[in-house]
């Protein structure tokens, strides 16, 4: 709290391909210190998403803005994730993830992993320091929003009674959690389309691994593009007996982005094989080829079928 006490300007970032998490911890802790701190500059960077535009917009910035300015980046597990590689031309840099923090990048950092998300840990912070870093309404709406995303609409175990504790104070500030979840429950027709042809087309082994590629030719059939595939990641754990799975989406490139999930086996330590990380039962990766995204797949057969021996 000093160091904002102490800066004029304050530019916040997060990580590239945004999901609500990350806009609502960046968003709703630049609206808890303008309100707090009126007369400071306050900026938030990255690119745009068009389908999270209820949150709020990203501002645009010179470089010149970072001189003597303090960063704050939210989020964010690593450094190459990060949104907008201006973060380190400010004069100081803060991390605020919940994320394990295996790149200790910044300054100084505030990283809870028991926290259901970075929106979490902003609230949590500003329900703390009471006055010194009070709520207000439109601070609370995208911080809700950011915590219904990353819990899955508290569906997923990092929802705990910290989680639905805070969760309650925000409802109390004047916004509709109802329309929020509305709003992250409706998708376009494309994305409805894409999502039957995932629940149709998931190959799904005897031990309960769920894999399918989405080419390039297959998006393009549906009109999509990687952006697109975010709110068809959970489908596959809505059917009976899937226990884990990777979604591998075919980059431009030619390699693959790979979407990773599990209800019980722990999968992040296959991710930082292949060049990703993340959550224990949430992570994502990448694959040059077919080839590295079957070793993926074989991963968590094996991690399946320990975790089903187990319990």
């Amino acid at each position: 709290m000093d160091k904002i006490k102490a800066y004029q300007t304050v530019i916040i970032h997060r990580h590239l391909r945004p999901d609500p998490d990350a806009l609502g911890s960046q968003i709703g802790l630049a609206e808890l210190i303008k309100k707090t701190y009126p007369d400071k500059k306050v900026y938030v960077v990255g690119e745009e998403v068009a389908s999270l535009a209820y949150l709020g917009g990203m501002d645009t910035i010179p470089d010149e803005a970072y001189a003597n300015a303090l960063v704050i980046v939210t989020d964010t597990a690593n450094q190459p994730r990060i949104s907008d590689k201006r973060y380190g031309k400010g004069d100081f840099l803060i991390k605020i993830d919940h994320h394990p923090n295996e790149d200790m990048y910044g300054d100084i950092g505030h990283v809870d992993t028991a926290a259901s998300s970075c929106s979490e840990i902003i609230a949590d912070l500003s329900f703390s320091m009471g006055e010194q870093l009070p709520m207000n309404d439109d601070a609370a709406r995208v911080l809700y929003a950011g915590i219904v995303g990353d819990t899955g609409r508290f569906l997923y175990p990092a929802a705990t009674a910290d989680t639905l504790a805070i969760a309650s104070k925000l409802m109390r500030y004047d916004f509709s959690a109802s329309d929020i979840s509305q709003l992250m429950n409706t998708n376009s027709q494309k994305i409805a389309n894409l999502s039957g042809f995932v629940l149709q087309n998931i190959t799904i082994s005897d031990v309960g691994v769920g894999s399918i590629i989405l080419s390039r030719e297959i998006l393009e059939k549906f009109d999509a593009d990687d952006s697109d595939t975010a709110p068809v990641v959970p489908l596959p754990g809505t059917i009976e007996g899937v226990l884990c799975w990777g979604i591998f989406v075919e980059q431009p490139s030619g390699k693959y982005r790979c979407r990773l999930r599990s209800k019980g086996p722990i999968i992040n330590e296959v991710a930082k094989q292949h060049g990703g990380g993340g959550h224990p039962l949430a992570s994502g990766a990448d694959a040059k080829d077919e080839a590295e995204i079957n070793e993926i797949v074989l991963a968590f057969e094996e991690l399946a079928i320990e975790w089903q021996n187990s319990h």
